[in-house]
C-alpha cells in the first residue's frame, strides 16, 4: 500500500484494481479524480488509468505503485490527463488515449480493440456523449463479472454533463446500449465510489434522460420552441447553484439538439 505523511493511499477497487484519490475536490470532480493502478496477480508491471491533476505527491505515488508500463486515458478533460506527460517522465510508460494530443512516449491513438499490459486483457470500448472522444476499459477477467472504468461516462454519484457540442445525447445513449450489454459487470468511475452493475446503472441512466428529456418538451411547450438554452435550464434545473449552472446548460444545449433533430427526422444520427 501506498502512503504518506500528506495522504496519496493506494485502495482497493476490485480484484485487478486498485485507486489513488487526486486532490482535486470539486463540484464536477466530486472528492477528487480516482487514478486507477491495474495489475495481474504475481505480474510485476502496472497499468495506470487517468493520472488526474499535475500534482506531484499524487503522481509519485502512482509511479511507486509500479513498474508502471503503461498509461491509459479515459478522455480529454484535464482532471484526468494534465499529469499525463509528467506521469511518462517519471516512469517511462507511454500515454495512450483516443485524442493523439494526449499520447505521449510513442503511445498510439485508441479507437477500439484489446490491449494486453501487465498481464490483463483490456477492451477498449469506444462510449462517446460525455465528450467525442470518451473510452471506457473492461477487464472482463476482473472478479466473477468483470469490471469497467467509465471516466466520467457513469459516475460513482449523480449523473454525467454532456459536454456539448463536443458531446451529444445521440452518442450518449447509444454509449448507454452497448455498456449495459456487459451485463453486471462492476463500474469503476473517475469520480465517486464503485458500483455494481454497469447493466443496471446504465438502464437508470437512461431513465434519467428520457424523463429530462420529457421536462424540457414542458418547457418547450411552455416557452415555445425557439426559447433559449438559458430559458429552458431556469425552468428545468431551476433548483441547482451557480457552481453547476454551467454543467446545466451544456446539458440542456445536448438535449434541445436531439429534440431538434428528432423533430426533423435526424435524431438517429445526432453525433
Amino acid at each position: 500500500m501506498v502512503t504518506s505523511a500528506s495522504g496519496p493511499i493506494l485502495q482497493r477497487s476490485s480484484a485487478l484494481t486498485r485507486y489513488i484519490l487526486a486532490p482535486n475536490p470539486g463540484p464536477m470532480s466530486l472528492e477528487g479524480t480516482n487514478s486507477y493502478v491495474m495489475w495481474a496477480a504475481g505480474y510485476p508491471g502496472a497499468v495506470v488509468v487517468d493520472p488526474g491533476p499535475l500534482d506531484e505527491a499524487h503522481l509519485q505515488a502512482l509511479a511507486d505503485a509500479g513498474p508502471v508500463e503503461l498509461i491509459l486515458i479515459t478522455h480529454r478533460h484535464a482532471d484526468h490527463t494534465a499529469g499525463s506527460a509528467r506521469l511518462h517522465e517519471l516512469t517511462g510508460a507511454p500515454v495512450r488515449a483516443a485524442d493523439p494530443v494526449h499520447c505521449h512516449g510513442g503511445g498510439e491513438p485508441l479507437h477500439g480493440g484489446v490491449v494486453h499490459a501487465a498481464g490483463l486483457e483490456i477492451n477498449v470500448l469506444p462510449t462517446p456523449g460525455h465528450t467525442s472522444d470518451s473510452l471506457s476499459f473492461h477487464l472482463p477477467d476482473d472478479g466473477p463479472h468483470g469490471s469497467v472504468l467509465t471516466g466520467d461516462t457513469i459516475l460513482g454519484r449523480g449523473t454525467t454533463m454532456l459536454d456539448f457540442p463536443d458531446g451529444t445525447l445521440g452518442d450518449y445513449l447509444t454509449t448507454l446500449d452497448r455498456l449495459e450489454a456487459l451485463g453486471p459487470a462492476t463500474v469503476l468511475p473517475a469520480h465517486g465510489p464503485v458500483l455494481p452493475s454497469v447493466e443496471s446503472i446504465a438502464r437508470d441512466y437512461r431513465l434519467h434522460r428520457q424523463e429530462r428529456l420529457g421536462q424540457i418538451r414542458a418547457a418547450l411547450a411552455q416557452l415555445g420552441r425557439d426559447a433559449t438554452v438559458g430559458e429552458v435550464a431556469d425552468v428545468v434545473y431551476s433548483d441547482v447553484g451557480p457552481s453547476v449552472r454551467r454543467a446545466a446548460e451544456m446539458s440542456v444545449a445536448a438535449q434541445l439538439h436531439y429534440l431538434r433533430a428528432e423533430g426533423s427526422g435526424q435524431a438517429g444520427t445526432v453525433g
